[in-house]
């Protein structure tokens, strides 16, 4: 007697509930993404079509040049875009920004500095960036990092004094190899950012005093 094939076999209660608990399921699936799908086509009025935004592919410091290498493009509604957003990778390289800018941020036009050198193009309107040559231990200020200037005046009664306080360092110009100051082995410059006021009386504290620094606290 031939053996009946597994197709012949009746299905038992629970195979069909199962069955059937397949079915149903696969139909909530469906309806579940195609709602979903619907309600995104609904807002698409309010909030826009795809447009392309250059975001951040790594994080990114603080007056680096930008590369093409180091950004992508994501599509995003218009509607959620960021002002002042960038299309194209192209459009942003070779500027430098003027604040870190974490993995996935939007590179704005607002996040990348003007035409201009290296220091200059990050200096805010109104301010100036001014270098001092200081002593201290390579690695102990950073950038965005704020000091304190200090002034010892020699002759008779050496005296010193703070010249000004809590200003930002904007960038740092390590020593060529080998350079040497008067005295002996040349130290990093600090960049400062000041206003004009301040930037004469540095000028004359590096005209007439031996200047230090001292480190600030970071803000709260």
């Amino acid at each position: 007697m031939p053996t009946p094939s597994v197709f012949a076999r009746k299905w038992s209660r629970r195979s069909k509930a199962f069955a059937g608990l397949a079915v149903v399921s696969g139909a909530a699936a469906f309806a579940l993404v195609d709602g979903y799908a619907a309600r995104l086509e609904a807002l698409r009025p309010l909030t826009g079509e795809p447009v392309p935004v250059v975001v951040a592919a790594q994080d990114l410091a603080r007056g680096t040049p930008v590369e093409e290498s180091s950004l992508r493009v994501e599509l995003v509604p218009a509607g959620f875009a960021p002002p002042g957003r960038i299309a194209t990778t192209a459009a942003a390289a070779g500027r430098a920004l003027v604040s870190d800018v974490a993995e996935g941020e939007a590179i704005t036009r607002t996040r990348l500095a003007v035409a201009g050198g290296p220091v200059a193009s990050l200096v805010p309107a109104g301010l100036r960036a001014f270098p001092i040559l200081v002593g201290s231990p390579a690695g102990t200020v950073r950038a965005g990092d704020r000091v304190d200037v200090l002034a010892t005046f020699g002759g008779p009664r050496p005296y010193t004094e703070t010249v000004a306080s809590g200003l930002e360092v904007l960038t740092i110009v390590e020593p060529e190899s080998g350079a040497f100051a008067a005295g002996g082995p040349a130290g990093a410059s600090l960049v400062l950012l000041v206003g004009p006021e301040i930037a004469e009386e540095l000028a004359y504290a590096v005209a007439f005093a031996d200047l230090s620094v001292a480190i600030a606290p970071p803000d709260p």
